[in-house]
């Protein structure tokens, strides 16, 4: 019983959950419709005071055109900026991450030889020696009389 009980709030908790986001889409959708609507109804008014207003206009192209170059002018000064600091990371890749990868592929070439050093003149001479003691006591085995486990 609980657990069909905590199936159903599990499903009501996800139905909720997606109506929730339905909802939350709708009111996007209608948001960004009513946003495109109000800048179709600005430019309109504006295409209107333009054609109404010439000296107006004018004025107003004369600052616009002053302001694009400005923003030019910025923008340029931040593609400097930009190539500068990709001329800086390109520097810090090749005299900092560079030596520091090779001292890494060094180290690892030390550990490669230490771990075979190890596994020739350690690890197998121990296997060795437990297989021949393996093969002894089998053999001793072997040779030793059945021993009668009934008594």
């Amino acid at each position: 019983m609980t657990q069909e009980t905590a199936k159903a709030t599990i499903e009501s908790e996800h139905t909720d959950a997606a109506k929730s986001n339905t909802a939350k889409t709708r009111v996007l959708v209608a948001f960004a419709i009513i946003l495109v609507l109000a800048l179709i109804v600005g430019v309109v008014l504006a295409v209107i005071s333009m054609v109404q207003n010439p000296a107006q206009t004018e004025t107003i192209r004369d600052i616009v055109i002053i302001f694009m170059a400005v923003e030019a002018l910025i923008i340029g000064l931040v593609l400097i900026l930009l190539i500068v600091q990709i001329a800086r990371l390109t520097d810090l890749l090749r005299n900092e991450v560079k030596p520091i990868l090779d001292s890494t592929n060094e180290t690892l070439g030390t550990l490669r030889g230490t771990t075979r050093f190890l596994s020739d003149n350690l690890v197998k001479p121990v296997v060795k020696v437990n297989s021949s003691m393996a093969a002894v006591r089998k053999a001793l085995d072997m040779i030793r009389p059945q021993r009668s486990d009934e008594t």
